[in-house]
């Protein structure tokens, strides 16, 4: 043992001269230590942890002037991007950037989700990140506010979808009707999607088919989405203002606990009622409820028992209200035609379709506003049109004239957070208005004389 020992503290000393006085100092506290240990355990070697613990510390000791960090910035993925060509399907892009079809299969396998990549579009951007002729990263552009990922795990792949928040900006439009409110909504600048919106906040109070009169008017607040300067779309309406024969309906949009969005009066009454007033959008009325008209075909004095909505084949139909479907099929003179029945007291009769909507057979349960068939003239008509029927009870009654039940209102216990939340809006809607209404008006109106 002395022999050792005397063999490293002249090894020790020898090596030590020469170097900084600092780097002397580590080394020989080293060597003290390394000595300590030896003669503590002569016969071992040093344990797995023991050795890792020294390969940890070394280096801290090696100088007291060198700082050791560890850079844990990721390296930048090399991104290969392919832009999807006429005709292009996704095996054809990987077969372009080396990939085999064993990777696509390999990823769809792994992750149903990245099926979504088969329906592709001329133009569309797929980025591949590939490392030693392996699939690690798979990134697309859903829309312009989403893009997807699929990155490699030790199990496959997990999905990863990141989002970006628009801009949002308020938008202000109002006019007077002199023709229709398509017409006039169009004329200031408002898109179709935005007019039948309008049209269908009012639905249930305003029977655009029979109650528009020249002079009508209306005022509306809606979003307006941006990203980097560009507008994307335009959002919901927030508040609008419906007048028709000197009658005014007021809509506020609100957003409840649940995440639930309806609109209300600013009362806080619900606008939705359980049904629609009219099931076809600008349709026009070509035959009113009569229980004495002559039928048109046979000639002869047959009580018309609903109202008949002209319009082009092909028009949507919508179901008034929530419901089940007792039937879908042919009726006699009614042709194509669907029924609904709506809890115990109603029952909405809808004939001479063209075609049912998708998923509309007897037995499926609709909701209100759901499409379930199209405009046409099947069964005994004289052209494309909607014959809808109103029941009550068992009763028939005039569609256009029955007073329709009201949803329910805004609970009580959420009364509060409505009126913070709605009222700002309204005030908005009110100000907008006072502002620019007789600029607006007359805009609407040159833009009708022209």
């Amino acid at each position: 043992m002395k022999h050792f020992d005397f063999i490293n503290k002249v090894t020790l000393k020898k090596h030590i001269k020469g170097f900084p006085r600092t780097h002397a100092l580590a080394i020989g506290t080293l060597g003290c230590s390394l000595l300590l240990f030896s003669a503590i355990s002569p016969s071992k070697e040093p344990s797995l942890s023991q050795r890792q613990a020294l390969a940890v510390e070394l280096p801290l000791i090696a100088s007291d002037t060198t700082k050791i960090s560890l850079d844990t910035t990721p390296l930048a993925i090399d991104w290969k991007t392919e832009t999807v060509k006429s005709g292009d399907n996704l095996s054809v892009l990987f077969q372009r950037v080396g990939l085999a079809d064993t990777s696509l299969h390999e990823l769809i396998s792994s992750n149903p989700e990245a099926k979504a990549l088969a329906r592709l579009y001329p133009g569309q951007k797929i980025q591949f990140n590939v490392v030693n002729n392996k699939l690690e990263n798979l990134r697309y552009q859903k829309n312009k506010l989403n893009t997807v990922e699929f990155n490699r795990t030790q199990t496959g792949f997990e999905r990863l979808e990141t989002s970006v928040t628009p801009d949002i900006h308020i938008a202000y439009r109002e006019a007077t009707i002199v023709n229709s409110l398509f017409l006039a909504g169009t004329q200031v600048g408002m898109e179709e999607r935005l007019i039948m919106e309008l049209a269908s906040i009012f639905g249930w109070d305003v029977d655009f088919a029979l109650d528009i009169r020249a002079n009508d008017s209306f005022k509306v607040l809606y979003e307006e989405h941006f990203l980097n300067g560009e507008k994307l779309r335009n959002g919901p309406i927030l508040a609008a203002e419906f007048s028709n024969q000197g009658k005014t309906f007021k809509a506020v949009r609100y957003t409840d606990s649940k995440g639930d969005s309806n609109y209300f009066t600013p009362e806080g009454k619900s606008m939705r009622k359980a049904f629609l007033r009219t099931p076809v959008d600008f349709a026009r009325i070509s035959s009113h409820f009569n229980l004495s008209r002559k039928h048109p075909i046979l000639n002869r004095i047959r009580a018309h028992k609903g109202t008949d909505y002209a319009a082009p084949t092909g028009t949507p139909i919508k179901a008034a209200g929530d419901g089940k479907v007792v039937l879908a099929g042919t009726k006699g003179g009614y042709g194509r035609t669907v029924i609904i029945q709506h809890g115990q007291s109603y029952k909405t009769l809808y004939a001479h379709m063209h075609k049912y909507g998708r998923g509309i057979r007897t037995g499926t349960r609709v909701k209100q506003g759901q499409i379930i068939g199209y405009v046409g003239s099947s069964g005994l008509a004289t052209g494309p049109h909607l014959h809808y029927e109103f029941y009550l009870n068992g009763s028939v009654r005039n569609p256009v004239r029955v007073p329709l039940p009201k949803s329910k209102s805004i609970a009580k216990a959420e009364l509060d957070n409505f009126n913070t939340q709605t009222k700002p809006i309204v005030a908005q809607l009110k100000k907008y208005g006072g502002n620019i209404q007789i600029a607006a008006t007359t805009q609407a109106d040159d833009a009708t004389a022209n």
